[in-house]
């Protein structure tokens, strides 16, 4: 459940984010209730989809007359591990991109109009040195901004590609190593998600 309930609480954070930019009126009624609307909704969604868990996963033996117990799946059917997989894949990684991605796009946009206006209306009205001043500080605070959403997007994605990337093929490419032996497959994927955090933390 914890996947769930921390996916979708950013995926809240950033919506009631793209409302509180986008649509400032629509915050001003009754803000504590549209707060406890959303918290409330975050965490019932997560329960439901964390509900098959408890039919999919238990705890076994991994190896008979061991001692040595796991929590491991078991699908029931041979389709079972790639309709699970897919599932969570759609459900953990691919709406939530989608939403984040969307919402700070209209974020960059409306704060980039609102810029533009405000130039527009200082150069018309013959402003004071002052205000074109402050002109520069909402520049430098639409710059800072778009930083803060681009790593933000882009740290979510980098940190969830590897982990549903093997997944995923896993479960849809027969030839997929599940042996444990092909370690240099999964050292370059290491390798290559290393080097995506170290460029994310440039950003930052």
């Amino acid at each position: 459940m914890s996947m769930f309930a921390s996916t979708y609480m950013l995926m809240m954070m950033t919506i009631d984010r793209y409302i509180a930019v986008c649509h400032p009126l629509r915050t001003l009624q009754q803000p504590t209730q549209h707060a406890y609307i959303m918290i409330g909704a975050t965490w019932i969604i997560s329960s439901l989809l964390s509900v098959p868990q408890i039919f999919i996963f238990s705890l076994k033996e991994i190896e008979q007359y061991t001692g040595i117990i796991d929590c491991w799946a078991d699908f029931r059917y041979p389709w079972g591990a790639k309709a699970y997989i897919t599932w969570t894949t759609i459900s953990l990684f691919a709406v939530p991109v989608g939403i984040l991605v969307v919402c700070y796009s209209l974020i960059c946009c409306e704060i980039c109009k609102n810029l533009k206006g405000k130039i527009q209306t200082s150069r018309h009205r013959q402003v004071m040195p002052s205000r074109v001043s402050s002109i520069q500080t909402i520049s430098r605070a639409k710059i800072r901004t778009v930083k803060m959403t681009f790593v933000i997007v882009i740290s979510y994605i980098i940190c969830w590609t590897p982990f549903f990337s093997v997944q995923m093929w896993s479960v849809w490419d027969e030839n997929a190593p599940n042996d444990g032996k092909n370690y240099g497959v999964y050292l370059n994927i290491i390798v290559v998600y290393l080097f995506c955090c170290s460029i994310t933390l440039l950003f930052t």
